[in-house]
């Protein structure tokens, strides 16, 4: 038996999540048994703890969305007891159990090997978000970013975090956007050279073109925001599109794709190939300054969670948290 984060459904459809003990044989069918190391909080895990949001179909139900750690059994010949390995996306911890406990097992297709250089508690102080986040800056680069500030909404959010360091490191002048007045400094260490307070950029405007002001984008907050921020990029510029904090709506036009040729990028991490995770989990290990990872870090374990979940809907989680499954 080992520990994990089980949220159960009761018969008017409440859930609740406590740390329990489960069993090998509860584990959902797979070629690899991982010893998990670590996970993390990401907002679709504070939907998995909490109310579900469409994502789990099925109780009790073992959260998670990533996790690193050491393969201990292997049906498959690519990897070996010893091991070490990541995993994000491919709906674990939503419609499979996830990384909330001290042992998974998975399909050995989505597994990428851990990077050299990296362990596995910065894998997942990168984890999900981060993952992201690295996937919006190669979507940037491969489409050229232009001269002047790249914007980060939600910088001091998960994914924007990593994004507002990576850039940074890779000589880009960053641009943050934060609702929080004591985010800045934050967000600053990471390496932006400006802090955008978001209601100058929160309220559409009627005019579908303004200055020229962005080289580039990633976007976790979508809506208006998204919408005046393409209004705002330089010609043939391009936003990395990867959250809607802000909503789903788009109240844009297609003028700033017309007259300005921007680029709207979809980022989905979810269902990304092989070849493209194992790119960016290189492009991690190379590009992400370790000193900033470690700033961004708050340690939490299983019994933290719960609150955590809670805490991460509303906003209220800053960085990455990285928890220790075994502690």
């Amino acid at each position: 038996m080992f520990k994990a984060l089980i949220v159960e459904k009761n018969d008017e459809g409440k859930t609740s999540a406590a740390v329990g003990e489960i069993s090998e044989d509860q584990l959902p069918e797979g070629d690899v048994l991982v010893a998990v190391d670590y996970s993390t909080v990401n907002y679709k895990d504070g939907l998995c703890i909490g109310p579900g949001g469409g994502l789990v179909r099925t109780y009790p139900h073992v959260p998670g969305i990533d996790f690193a750690g050491t393969v201990e059994a292997s049906d498959d010949a690519r990897y070996k007891p010893g091991d070490k390995v990541v995993l994000t996306g491919w709906r674990v911890g939503e419609n499979r159990w996830g990384g909330y406990a001290q042992k998974a097992r998975v399909k050995a297709d989505m597994l990428v090997p851990l990077p050299e250089g990296l362990s596995t508690k910065q894998a997942m102080a990168v984890g999900t978000a981060g993952f992201t986040a690295m996937l919006a800056v190669m979507a940037l680069e491969d489409h050229g970013i232009k001269d002047g500030p790249v914007l980060v909404t939600g910088a001091a959010g998960g994914v924007g975090s990593v994004a507002t360091a990576i850039l940074a490191n890779l000589g880009h002048q960053v641009a943050g956007v934060t609702g929080r007045p004591d985010s800045s400094d934050y967000i600053a260490s990471l390496g932006a050279t400006q802090i955008v307070a978001r209601e100058e950029l929160s309220e559409t405007v009627k005019r579908p073109l303004e200055s020229e002001t962005w080289g580039g984008c990633v976007d976790a907050v979508g809506g208006a925001m998204l919408a005046r921020v393409l209004g705002q990029l330089q010609y043939g510029a391009s936003v990395a599109a990867i959250g809607l904090a802000g909503g789903a709506n788009l109240p844009a036009t297609v003028v700033p794709f017309l007259l300005r040729g921007v680029n709207l990028l979809g980022i989905d991490s979810v269902m990304q190939p092989y070849d493209n995770r194992l790119r960016a989990w290189q492009r991690i290990a190379k590009d992400l300054p370790m000193d900033k990872l470690e700033a961004m870090v708050k340690p939490a374990t299983l019994d933290d969670l719960p609150q955590l979940g809670a805490d991460i809907l509303q906003g209220k989680v800053q960085g990455r948290v990285v928890v220790d499954v075994n502690a």
